[in-house]
């Protein structure tokens, strides 16, 4: 499943994934954003891989939020982007 979001003042924000057993599996975060330190992009993969596919945005994005190593400068991007990418990616005919 693929889900795009342009982040409003922000970059594109692109999520690919699958979703086996009703969890998210196989997360991959890409986009035209920056992010440092460089860990924090396998940081957010890693953090949404097993969550249920039903989780809400709100959710994602703490979730996201929590997994950030300390110190993270997130540019173009932000924890909500990446909820709404992943909740695009889940329903294609949302987007």
């Amino acid at each position: 499943m693929h889900g795009e979001y342009k982040m409003p003042g922000g970059k594109l924000v692109v999520v690919d994934l699958d979703v086996r057993g009703g969890r998210l599996a196989g997360v991959r975060l890409s986009g035209d954003f920056f992010l440092e330190p460089d860990e924090a992009l396998r940081a957010i993969d890693r953090a949404l891989d097993g969550l249920p596919a039903a989780t809400a945005a709100a959710a994602l994005a703490d979730a996201v939020r929590a997994a950030l190593p300390a110190g993270t400068a997130m540019y173009g991007i932000s924890p909500e982007a990446v909820a709404e990418a992943v909740r695009r990616a889940l329903q294609p005919e949302a987007a």
